[in-house]
């Protein structure tokens, strides 16, 4: 007999080729699968995660579920992975026994991702691979402006990448809020599911707004148009945060 269990998981991306397993490459699901086969002696495992981060984005509250045997309680589940990835930059927060038909992925009902920015000009020197360096001042009200007209249904086309392979562009957005810290911008969205790259989009064109490029109100232009290159350019996947998953 298997139980299930859902693991809360952190980790730098820095280094990774993202989370989903791929040959050749290192990633994330690999390196915690590999933990779990170390401790459990198992043939194989199979951990399915709540999104797919690209290569170098970062998680502070992923959510994976993994089926065991009875016999591995869920502390030693997360005490004996945590203990074959001391060297990697992957944590396990937290493990609870779950229902058999929960799914990491599909009975998520929120996910909320959060992009920083260090906005000055000297570069960073504690938090390189950590955040997206924009020297140029940002107009962070008028960013906010920008960012309320993408809250709410729409057609995303024009923020995601050519090989998205979501059949329906149409998403919802939640919330989207922009927090300043000193130097650093948080960009925080919510909704209940994204396409492929669209924060990274969105966050690339409210910066092209913040420099002064184009005024707020050219998003509903963007979304209406339904052009990916009538958007702003993809922000780096460093700056990304997968931070939480409402079930």
């Amino acid at each position: 007999m298997t139980r299930r269990i859902k693991l809360t998981i952190e980790y730098e991306g820095t280094g990774y080729a993202g989370w989903q397993r791929q040959d050749n490459a290192p990633t994330i699901q690999e390196e915690i699968e590999k933990a779990i086969l170390q401790f459990s002696q198992l043939p194989e495992v199979t951990l399915h995660g709540a999104g797919r981060t690209d290569a170098g984005v970062h998680a502070l509250g992923q959510v994976a579920h993994v089926d065991l045997p009875e016999r591995f309680e869920r502390e030693t589940v997360m005490r004996a992975i945590n203990h074959y990835l001391q060297e990697k930059r992957i944590t396990i927060l937290a493990a609870e026994l779950v229902s058999e038909d929960f799914h990491a992925r599909f009975s998520a009902k929120k996910r909320k991702y959060v992009y920083r920015i260090l906005n000055r000009r000297p570069k960073p020197a504690l938090e390189e691979n950590r955040v997206w360096h924009v020297p140029v001042k940002l107009d962070i009200k008028k960013m906010q402006q920008a960012a309320d007209l993408l809250g709410g249904k729409h057609d995303f086309t024009s923020f995601r990448t050519i090989h998205c392979q979501s059949k329906n562009p149409v998403k919802t957005l939640e919330s989207f809020q922009i927090i300043q810290k000193e130097d650093i911008l948080e960009c925080w969205v919510e909704a209940p599911s994204f396409l492929h790259h669209q924060v990274r989009n969105m966050v690339g064109t409210l910066v092209e707004i913040g420099k002064g490029r184009w005024e707020p109100v050219y998003i509903k232009a963007i979304l209406k148009g339904k052009d990916r290159s009538a958007a702003g350019p993809t922000a780096p996947p460093e700056g990304l945060y997968f931070m939480a998953v409402t079930y």
